[in-house]
């Protein structure tokens, strides 16, 4: 299984990771309804917060972009939110939202209290998991900071837009209150977390306002993939 994921190039694999991102989200709302909704936005913000150090430089379409890891897996939660609050309403959606908030919150000072406890002298791996586990709970104060301060603004933003497109058109054009309300805030996400780099790192604003362009045409990108999931489960007879 290793060998295989090696052998493909990374663009490749980004795309398998967004597919499966999504189907995973897909599946969590066949079998538990809004609740595995609620499990997939949860999911999303844990693991991308987890890995969003991890940047990888991807080439698209003729260009090449740094891409955090948590950037994907973020494609997820608008999803998860997004059909909470076609299938199930404004309110069930900001559950969702503050749910992962907290969830997060309680993941990063669990992995804080957990270095407090010393490794074992019993097996070498002991203390290198002591040290992977110190390198995620702090890895730095801003930048888990600006992520759940992006995450809550740019989330609660997108659950208002959307039930206000939503409204507006009188229930039609799902597309475009996906799209309109997932890209705008997307940007805001972006522009909140990628100020945090120039507070947390050396990067000037202006390189940081460049790697925030890139990462915000990869979740635009992503934002037009999950359109083609929504259409697909909306109509979805689930029990909540």
């Amino acid at each position: 299984m290793d060998t295989l994921f090696t052998n493909l190039n990374q663009e490749t694999l980004w795309l398998l990771v967004v597919f499966y991102d999504l189907s995973l989200a897909i599946f969590l709302y066949r079998f538990f309804g809004k609740y595995g909704l609620y499990c997939a936005v949860i999911l999303g913000i844990v693991l991308g917060n987890l890995q969003g150090g991890k940047v990888s430089e991807l080439t698209l379409f003729g260009m090449q972009f740094n891409v955090s890891m948590g950037a994907i897996l973020y494609s997820g939660i608008y999803f998860a939110t997004d059909l909470l609050n076609e299938k199930f309403g404004k309110d069930e959606a900001n559950r969702a939202v503050m749910l992962g908030f907290v969830a997060n919150i309680a993941v990063m000072l669990t992995l804080v209290l957990s270095t407090k406890f010393l490794p074992s002298d019993l097996t070498g791996s002991a203390a290198e998991v002591h040290d992977a586990i110190s390198v995620l709970a702090f890895y730095s104060p801003i930048f888990i900071i600006g992520s759940l301060t992006a995450y809550l603004v740019s989330q609660r933003f997108d659950v208002w837009f959307f039930h206000y497109l939503k409204n507006l058109t009188n229930g039609k054009k799902l597309w475009l209150r996906n799209n309109l309300s997932t890209m705008a805030s997307q940007l805001i996400d972006t522009l909140i977390y990628q100020f945090t780099w120039v507070l947390a790192t050396d990067l000037t604003f202006t390189q940081a306002f460049a790697i925030s362009i890139a990462k915000y045409i990869i979740k635009v990108f992503i934002a037009l993939i999950d359109t083609i999931f929504i259409y697909w489960v909306r109509n979805w007879e689930i029990k909540s």
